[in-house]
């Protein structure tokens, strides 16, 4: 009898042990999310190009794999150590490859373009830039690379001539690299036509641009770094697109129609390759025009899209061409309220409206059917997903992906396979290959929760209504061990600004790992997506218009009154942090809103927007002299006599996009009006901190709170 209560004992010991969970570290839960704890996924899927073969790389990125949807085994293609003792190269690993043809792989061993055959296992180079080349773009069909160096544009044809197409001594014309601050879905500087005969870039003259000091503290003394930082309502860059011949080894300039500091966005060429496209957007940001120009001369040949809109418009997508045999077009526009396709002749004319969604149109993803079918992303119903869709010409449209989630797609040349990847609240991450038909092919991974073994609790999506009648979408997250008849403190995370969604229908609902540690320290971690924040469609967005700040806390005051009415929650016990628009939130709410939060935490924090870039800043606020009630009011320096809770205000002492005259200005008021507060730099950090030092970041600004949150 001794000796069986013995084994149960031990039995149960056994049990017990391996049902206990991990503690999740702070230091793990920051710089681990996406690797320990990150889902297993298909790294480096492609397609071989005109062909039903599919690649990716394994899990180390030293071999490359290929299959097809028919066949259940891989076969190795090559490994890193085939190709760096093949091509005589030294690369570390695989990333970064992609196929050139059946046979061909385009390689980049630092200044060095190869093409490597490996069923011959031979390399041939395709060109060698400079050491000092920048944002180099290879037209992979021609052999021809583009790239800049300092402010200056290059161009090597496949011979490897190069031609140096600008030359400008002055420091303020800077040529081939983004302008206006990436914003208008700017992303690059230069911009190929098919043919890889011309190279169009873009200029900008930024003379009349304030130079803006940032200290740098590596040297000795310290030196001030310059950037250019145009701000709301000062002076800003002029742009140009310049176009340049390799054939005729010209260049030509265009220029805005409207005034010189009009916004050129969204340069394509057409398949043609004898127009390119260009959306002028005007200062004010809510008149724009979609013209045509001539590769060849630079001249205006007509305007295909004009739209405008009181509040603002804003092109950020280029025109899609869905034939190479056309130069019919798709524009994505808002204009009805929500990001729809609409299908134009060259003329300008419009064919057809594709789709007439009452849901957010996200990205163009492919063509297929010789232009006759479009794929795209949009959020569906539910604003949390992003779903694949598509049409046809006629405007018959198809969900291809049913599954609520957030799914990444990639489809065949041919258009009779493709690949769904897709994670969700409950899945980590399921990849399947499926027929044109929307049969299943083939399952390449669902993998499991590495979470599974932490202790850690949920995230809870759900929604209120705010005041004016809007579904705003909730996440809680709480404590493994939960307990309903307890009281527990709250932690706010806000972001609440234009083009972010903080809550996703993905792998941990969009949170941050950090977030469910900081509710294992038996905290409830709340996020609200109020009005103005992303894929809402333009009423939800733009309501924020020349008030930022108000219908955002006015939303947020909604979920704080949510979570009074829940009976877990010590409402006398409310912290709130946020970062950029989320600082200023943050800071929002301390100052507008004294008695609700206790302490808060506000990192790069917009104060004055007079003090913000003007692309950004005059899009919501207008300029300062057309807005100036606007303006006074967002001054969070105009509010900071109402501090009461704890404030602790942090910035990265390079930060050139929200840059540090926010929270000096701030600080400085305090200062004068003898209220403490609490400020705290990271130095050599831009606007965002990064690296191992994130975890002192993030234990600066969850300690902060549990200690002044008692």
């Amino acid at each position: 009898m001794k000796k069986i209560l013995l084994s149960v004992v031990l039995l149960t010991a056994t049990l017990n042990s391996f049902s206990q969970k991990s503690t999740l570290t702070l230091k793990d839960a920051v710089l681990n999310q996406f690797r320990t704890f990150g889902p297993d996924r298909i790294n480096s899927f492609s397609w071989i190009p005109a062909s039903e073969e599919y690649s990716f790389l394994s899990k180390k990125a030293d071999t490359l794999y290929k299959s097809n949807p028919k066949l259940i085994a891989n076969s190795v293609v090559f490994t890193l150590a085939d190709l760096n003792a093949s091509a005589n190269l030294k690369l570390s690993n695989l990333m970064g490859i992609s196929w050139l043809n059946q046979q061909e792989l385009l390689i980049i061993d630092g200044t060095r373009s190869l093409a490597f055959n490996y069923q011959t296992k031979k390399a041939s180079v395709i060109q060698t830039i400079p050491d000092d080349a920048q944002n180099n773009l290879l037209h992979e069909s021609s052999g021809a690379i583009a790239y800049t160096i300092e402010n200056n544009v290059f161009v090597q044809n496949k011979l490897g001539i190069k031609f140096q197409v600008t030359s400008h001594t002055d420091k303020n014309i800077v040529a081939g690299q983004s302008i206006a601050r990436n914003e208008f879905g700017i992303s690059g500087g230069l911009f190929w036509s098919s043919n890889g005969q011309y190279i169009a870039f873009y200029e900008k003259n930024e003379s009349e641009v304030h130079d803006y000091p940032l200290l740098d503290i590596s040297k000795t003394p310290g030196e001030a770094m310059m950037i250019k930082y145009p701000m709301a309502g000062q002076k800003s860059e002029r742009p140009k697109v310049g176009v340049f011949s390799l054939a005729t080894q010209k260049t030509v300039y265009i220029s805005p129609k409207g005034a010189s500091d009009d916004y050129l966005t969204n340069v394509v060429f057409t398949p043609d390759n004898k127009f390119v496209l260009i959306a002028e957007l005007n200062r004010d940001q809510n008149h724009y025009y979609l013209n045509v120009y001539d590769v060849e001369t630079g001249a205006f040949v007509k305007t295909l899209v004009e739209e405008k809109n009181e509040k603002w418009v804003e092109p950020e997508f280029p025109a899609f061409f869905p034939s190479e045999a056309s130069n019919n077009f798709i524009w994505i526009s808002e204009k009805d309220g929500f990001n729809n396709l609409y299908y134009y002749d060259f003329n300008g004319k419009l064919i057809k409206q594709l789709t007439t969604n009452k849901f957010v149109v996200k990205e163009i993803l492919a063509a297929r059917k010789n232009g006759k079918e479009i794929y795209f992303t949009a959020t569906g119903e539910n604003a949390t997903n992003t779903l694949v869709y598509k049409v046809d010409l006629s405007g018959k449209q198809q969900l291809v992906t049913p599954t609520e989630g957030t799914h990444s797609f990639t489809i065949n040349d041919a258009g009779t396979y493709f690949m769904d990847s897709y994670s969700s609240n409950k899945i980590a991450q399921h990849v399947e290959l499926f027929s044109s038909s929307n049969k299943k092919a083939k399952l390449l991974l669902n993998s499991t929760d590495k979470l599974g073994s932490v202790a850690i609790g949920n995230a809870e999506i759900s929604s209120i209504i705010g005041k004016d009648g809007s579904k705003l979408y909730t996440r809680i997250i709480k404590p493994s061990n939960f307990d309903p008849t307890k009281k527990y403190p709250v932690m706010v995370y806000v972001y609440g600004g234009p083009h972010a969604q903080m809550i996703t229908n993905t792998w941990l609902d969009g949170a941050n790992l950090w977030m469910y540690w900081m509710a294992e320290q038996g905290y409830l971690v709340f996020t609200l997506d109020g009005r103005g924040s992303a894929n809402r469609g333009f009423d939800f967005e733009s309501q924020i218009h020349r008030r930022l700040g108000d219908v955002e806390m006015e939303d947020q005051l909604s979920g704080v009154a949510y979570l009074k009415s829940l009976p877990y929650v010590d409402a006398n016990r409310l912290a709130v942090h946020g970062w950029s628009f989320g600082g200023f939130m943050t800071t929002s709410l301390m100052l507008r809103h004294p008695d609700v939060f206790k302490v808060g935490v506000a990192g790069g924090p917009v104060t004055d927007w007079k003090y913000y870039e003007a692309m950004y800043g005059e899009r919501y606020m207008d300029r300062p002299e057309q807005n100036v009630e606007g303006y006074k009011n967002a001054s969070l320096l105009n509010h900071a006599a109402n501090l009461k809770g704890d404030l602790l205000l942090i910035h990265g002492t390079i930060d050139d996009v929200v840059v540090m005259q926010h929270n000096y200005a701030l600080v400085k008021k305090f200062v004068d009006l003898g209220i403490q507060m609490d400020f705290f730099p990271y130095p050599m950090h831009k606007h965002n901190v990064t690296g191992k030092d994130r975890v002192h970041l993030i234990e600066k600004v969850l300690t902060y709170i549990m200690e002044k949150n008692q």
